[in-house]
Formats: structure tokens, sequence, C-alpha cells
């Protein structure tokens, strides 16, 4: 079964990567960046007698056939189970693009607990290995997607074309390196850590979906950027973990 269209963003920004954003959060905090087997012999084969081939044939016909427990019947060749349940679920996606988080794939199923989200995900991409499927089951942020390998990428890009997007500026990428290792942070303390405004910049990093904005204070409504799931798409990152960390100090 071919997985869904992959959103169309490219897998780095232009003009910047992943090495370039922990360069800048470095330079900003002042802090030195972490640099088949042979096939067997066919058996060797005799010509059966008229007797022999009319006893098999008599023996074959008084034995009901038998299907395997594991084998699915010509009508069922999908059946429905959690398992193939929640690959539809992947296929179809939503309509916000948004990946399948376990609590939502849970709550469309029955008799399937949150927890068991994970191992059925394991079980899929399994079978995907074993297989040679062109496509995987991705975490991403707090939810999953069913996605393209890389390697088939290029073949999608011929069908739809690869999306560019504009180069950020310097002063871009040092707030998104920011907000990127140290979220959630205020606009004050952003000014503060670059010691200039960066007003602008932000709204325009919130503009382009690669930050957001939460109010957790509801009296004063002081804003606080965080980074969003096109944040970890654009830099194949399945969480904030992933994220490259400057090497810790040496002891004396």
């Amino acid at each position: 079964m071919p997985p869904s269209a992959d959103p169309p963003f490219p897998s780095q920004p232009q003009g910047i990567s992943l090495d370039e954003l922990t360069e800048a959060f470095a330079q900003v905090m002042g802090a030195e960046p972490r640099r088949p087997a042979e096939a067997a012999a066919p058996l060797e084969q005799h010509e059966a007698s008229p007797e022999t081939v009319a006893a098999a044939d008599s023996q074959a016909a008084a034995q009901p056939a038998e299907t395997p427990a594991n084998e699915p019947d010509a009508d069922d060749a999908c059946p429905i189970n959690p398992r193939t349940i929640l690959e539809a679920m992947l296929f179809v996606g939503n309509r916000d693009n948004e990946p399948l988080s376990p609590r939502r794939a849970a709550e469309l199923m029955r008799d399937v607990e949150v927890d068991e989200i994970p191992s059925l995900v394991a079980e899929l991409n399994r079978c995907y290995d074993e297989t040679g499927a062109p496509y995987q089951i991705v975490g991403q942020g707090d939810g999953y997607r069913l996605t393209l390998r890389r390697e088939f990428h290029s073949l999608r890009n011929r069908f739809y074309g690869r999306v560019r997007e504009a180069r950020l500026s310097q002063a871009a990428v040092d707030v998104l390196a920011l907000v990127a290792y140290q979220q959630p942070l205020t606009g004050e303390q952003i000014h503060r850590l670059r010691g200039r405004p960066s007003r602008h910049v932000l709204a325009h990093l919130v503009r382009r979906g690669l930050l957001r904005i939460e109010r957790p204070d509801a009296k004063r409504r002081t804003p606080h950027y965080f980074t969003t799931d096109r944040f970890l798409r654009l830099f194949n990152l399945q969480s904030l973990d992933d994220l490259p960390r400057s090497e810790e100090p040496e002891p004396a």
C-alpha cells in the first residue's frame, strides 16, 4: 500500500542546516559547539507410475483443504485488526496535516489502550522492513507519521517538484537557535540574550510557522515562544532531544 504524500517541505531549509543552527546557538551563548544465500540444488525427479498418481489424487480428494491459521482467506486479504486500522489511520492522515498522536489513535479504536500504540507501530515497521516497503512510520513530536524512506525522496520530487524555501537571515537563525535550545522564552529574554531587539524577527518566524506562541500567564498575557512541528520536519528531527548538544567541558 503506497503511503500518503509527504507535506511539501524540503528535508532542510535552503541556506541553513542543523549544524548551522547549533553553531548559531553556541555563538549567541558564547560557547564552543561540538564539532541472498545460494539456491539449493533441485531434487532429482523421478517419473511416477500411473498407479501412484491415481492413488495420490484419490487421497488428496478425500482430505478437506486446510487454510493455515495465520493466513487470511482469499475473500479476507486484509483482516481488520488494531494493526491494520492504525496503518489505515496513518495512510489517511488528517486535515491539519499533524502527526497522529497515540491518544487520538486509541480513541478511534475499540479495546486499545494508549500505551499499546508504540508496540503496534514497531510491529508495522518490522513488517515494512521484512517486505522492503519504500515507506516507514516515524515519530514526530508527540505523534507518528507515515512517510517515504529517504532513498525515495528524489522520486517524490520528480512528481511534485522541489519546494524551495526563502533563505533565513542570520538574525532569524540566531533567534530560532535560542528558542530551539532554551524554550520557552519570552521576547524580553530573547532580547537580552541577543543584545538587540528581536520583535520583528520573532513575528517573521511565527508567520513562517517555525515558531508558535503560548500565553501561560492569563493575567499579564506575556507571549512565550516555542518551536513547531514544522521546525522538526525541516531539520529531520523526531523530537527536540535530537538537537546536537555542545560538548561538556572536561573537569580540571
